[in-house]
C-alpha cells in the first residue's frame, strides 16, 4: 500500500496549518503619555450622516476605552474605536476637541 494516494506537490508538514480563521499578530504599539499626543479631527460622511474621527492615540486599549466611554457620556453621541481611531457619531468635534485639551491630549493645529 502507498503512503500518499493523492500527492500533487504539496508539502503538508507540522508547521502547515488550515485554520484561516486565525489572524496575525499585531506589531505592539508605542505608548504615549497625553501631552505628547498630535491628534487630529476629520468630519467624514457615511450613509448621509456625519461622523467625527480623532485620531491617532497612542494608548493601551483599556485607557482609550475609558476615554471613549466618558466622551460618549458627555457628548450625547454613540461612537467606537477602530486600531488607534475613535469614530464620534455626529459633529462634536469642537466639544470633543475641548473635551481632550482638558484631559492633557495635544491636537495640531
Amino acid at each position: 500500500m502507498k503512503k500518499n494516494l493523492f500527492e500533487m506537490g504539496a508539502n503538508f508538514e507540522d508547521s502547515w496549518s488550515s485554520d484561516n480563521k486565525s489572524k496575525p499578530k499585531k506589531a505592539k504599539q508605542e505608548i504615549k503619555e497625553p501631552a505628547k499626543h498630535q491628534l487630529h479631527t476629520a468630519k467624514e460622511k457615511r450613509r448621509g450622516k456625519v461622523v467625527t474621527v480623532i485620531k491617532p492615540f497612542y494608548l493601551e486599549s483599556n485607557e482609550l476605552k475609558k476615554i471613549l466611554k466618558e466622551l460618549k457620556s458627555k457628548l450625547g453621541s454613540g461612537g467606537t474605536i477602530k486600531e488607534n481611531t475613535l469614530e464620534l457619531q455626529g459633529e462634536v468635534s469642537v466639544r470633543a476637541k475641548e473635551l481632550l485639551i482638558s484631559k492633557g491630549f495635544k491636537f495640531k493645529n
